[in-house]
């Protein structure tokens, strides 16, 4: 995408080049474009577009003090460059500059302008004073990689009925297991799109991925599910995740999307002095929206139960709390079999804690049984070998 001429440039983060990649592509269809100021109005008054729920205007307004200047003195079709990390990775023809009202953008897209909210405090650190609109290009592979790679797995097996599932795994445990499960019966094949926020909160990306592989390639179909990295731009973050998320799903080409009853966004709030519910926002999208029940361990049935199943009352259940669950890894504790599998757990803390163990082939021979050969073994296999020592019941 080299110029002849010299372009003048604005700046963007990956997080604002990633949203702009799936409104290229087509994945926040029937948002085309960076809409212009009167569009914008529109949408944020409506929370429509083209007929089509939409919460919020969608705009490019970064902040800097030389994208400010830049933008005060742009042209009407003006070819300007987009430059991220350094790297031109677009092009942008001028239509039209405008202010924005920064507080009612963080409104419309969290329900607060509190800076005490994360993502307001994120969004608040890159949102500028002015917008720009007009028709763009760029560049980001990873999008049309997710596009062809589901067009292959559709295409490979024939699959009619796609579920979608959006979940950050974080870390991935055995209520995850069986929504994976419950939706893959549903359905011809499951698309796990695989959060993954522009933060370091929580596991890493490609520990949370290696986990979920380790799952599926050894306890699912490897033919029924594709997972797929799912960039969580701002746009994602608010109280309307799940309309955005029921868009992205079936512009991908999903005919479902499975959620759980702790999904954000969704629940019960007053509208024009209407009981509504996001599902009344979600009728136009075309998806089939389906809401699983909340699994908990329940000690007397002994076994994962829907809280609307099970006849024991809160004081026998185990909640799958994800935070709780967290802790116990980040700590380097290998959490109860019944709340993540071994195998996963094994896999996450191996590569969360890498060479923990000084002298480990020593450790091995010493505290796990074997087969009397000299074998090299690793740290994942170690964790595995002694969880198994943990569930040995003869003693206890």
């Amino acid at each position: 995408m080299d110029s002849l001429k010299r372009n003048r440039s604005l700046y963007i983060d990956t997080e604002a080049l990633s949203t702009l990649a799936l409104v290229q592509a087509g994945l926040i269809s029937p948002v085309d474009k960076l809409m212009n100021h009167k569009e914008a109005v529109r949408v944020d008054e409506t929370k429509h577009y083209k007929g089509v729920p939409f919460p919020f205007a969608f705009v490019l307004a970064p902040k800097g003090k030389q994208n400010l200047q830049v933008l005060k003195n742009l042209k009407k079709e003006e070819i300007i460059d987009l430059v991220s990390e350094g790297k031109k990775v677009g092009e942008l023809t001028v239509d039209e500059v405008f202010p924005i009202n920064a507080k009612q953008r963080l409104e419309n897209i969290y329900g607060t302008s509190d800076t005490n909210h994360p993502g307001v405090k994120n969004t608040t650190m890159r949102l500028g004073e002015l917008a720009v609109c007009g028709a763009y290009k760029v560049e980001y592979p990873i999008i049309e990689d997710n596009i062809n790679r589901i067009k292959n797995m559709i295409s490979r097996t024939g699959a009619k009925i796609i579920s979608s599932m959006m979940i950050a795994a974080n870390p991935l445990n055995r209520a995850h297991e069986r929504m994976i499960r419950q939706a893959i019966s549903d359905s011809d094949l499951l698309v796990i799109f695989l959060r993954k926020p522009f933060t370091s909160e929580g596991l890493r990306y490609d520990i949370r991925y290696d986990a979920l592989n380790t799952f599926i390639d050894n306890f699912i179909p490897r033919s029924k599910v594709i997972i797929v990295p799912f960039e969580n731009t701002y746009i994602f973050a608010g109280y309307n995740e799940l309309i955005l998320d029921a868009i992205l799903a079936k512009n991908y080409g999903c005919n479902q999307l499975v959620i759980g009853k702790n999904h954000g966004g969704l629940g019960l709030y007053y509208d024009k002095n209407r009981l509504s519910s996001v599902f009344d926002h979600c009728k136009n999208i075309d998806i089939q929206i389906k809401t699983v029940d909340e699994y908990v361990y329940c000690d007397i049935c002994n076994t994962l139960v829907s809280t609307q199943t099970c006849p024991h009352g809160q004081h026998h259940h185990v909640h799958y709390h994800s935070e709780s669950i967290m802790k116990l890894i980040q700590s380097g504790l290998v959490p109860p079999p019944i709340l993540v599998r071994k195998e996963v757990s094994a896999n996450i803390l191996s590569s969360l804690f890498p060479e923990r163990f000084e002298n480990l082939q020593e450790m091995h021979y010493s505290l796990i049984p074997g087969s009397g050969l000299l074998e090299q073994q690793s740290e994942e296999q170690f964790y595995l070998k002694l969880i198994e020592l943990y569930q040995t019941s003869s003693l206890t």
